[in-house]
């Protein structure tokens, strides 16, 4: 098992080593994944068992939205446009907003069951409005994580319901983290969304109008300064899985735990990662005044960083 945060350049084995055992005794990370890094310049500022394959469950959609927001940039959909609900999409088990076939909603109100809700149909829904199908999406998807580094990760489905990784639909850790990076910093405006608490959404069928109620997966956003999102997930066998991210002082991380055996381990594992990094990374502006990054360690400057880009 490999787990460690920041370790000083030239130091010796034995300080690297008291380093990192300081680094678990501070954190006791019991999730058996789990990744923290800064999303200024993509540092791994700690990991334990980052690059093992694990079931992602929900947290899937983080691609999906990062794929929706890509089709919104390139101008290939608005958020006012409607979106026609299939049968297939509106079959979807797990956690839903029970769309029905034939019902319309914006992209705008999609992206928000699929951010607070963690809507399956909404998910499907959105993945073939862009690509036509959702087996047509999921190999976006794939492309896009090629693109994105993501060397543990393949996806099956655009919502995460495949429960086993034999079924080809896995991810780690440091993947989850690096997508969740690239949607955070390429599209800030998902905050907007991932940190909504409770909302709803109106059905309007052939039945008439009624309300459904979105409340949010993510108990962060209530109980952590500076949270910015992101995703929820879990399944029987993926157990308890969070990407979340937060900014403070201009320090923006993401941290992500894998597999924890309960929801509030969940939370209270990103939070102490979370914690760890904004006592231990500062931001500062540089002579070219591009926004860099001291990292410390209990009043010690760390002079390796790890870089990923």
């Amino acid at each position: 098992m490999s787990a460690g945060g920041m370790t000083g350049n030239g130091a010796s084995g034995a300080s690297a080593k008291q380093a990192e055992k300081q680094t678990q005794d501070v954190l006791e990370i019991t999730a058996p994944s789990a990744v923290l890094i800064e999303n200024a310049g993509g540092r791994i500022l700690y990991e334990k068992e980052k690059d093992q394959e694990r079931i992602p469950a929900s947290i899937t959609k983080i691609m999906t939205l990062l794929l929706i927001f890509d089709a919104l940039k390139q101008g290939q959909i608005s958020m006012e446009d409607m979106v026609t609900v299939s049968e297939y999409a509106a079959s979807m088990g797990g956690s839903q907003v029970f769309l029905e076939p034939g019902e319309t909603q914006s992209v705008d109100m999609m992206i928000k069951c699929i951010s607070v809700s963690s809507a399956n149909d909404a998910a499907v829904a959105m993945a073939e409005f862009i690509a036509g199908s959702e087996q047509a999406f999921v190999d976006r998807m794939n492309q896009k994580a090629k693109a994105l580094g993501m060397e543990h990760t393949h996806f099956k489905n655009c919502n995460g319901l495949d429960d086993s990784i034999e079924s080809g639909h896995y991810s780690s850790a440091y993947d989850v983290a690096l997508m969740s990076r690239a949607l955070i910093t390429s599209y800030p405006q998902i905050s907007r969304y991932s940190t909504i608490w409770m909302d709803e959404i109106t059905h309007s069928t052939k039945k008439g109008d009624t309300q459904f109620g979105l409340t949010n997966t993510n108990k962060l956003i209530r109980t952590y300064r500076g949270i910015t999102g992101l995703k929820t997930g879990s399944t029987s066998k993926a157990k308890y899985c969070l990407s979340a991210t937060a900014s403070r002082a201009g320090v923006s991380l993401t941290a992500v735990v894998m597999a924890a055996p309960e929801p509030k381990v969940r939370f209270a594992e990103a939070a102490s990662l979370l914690d760890y990094g904004f006592a231990n990374c500062t931001g500062y502006l540089d002579q070219t005044s591009t926004l860099s990054f001291r990292i410390f360690r209990w009043k010690t400057v760390c002079r390796r960083w790890r870089r990923h880009m």
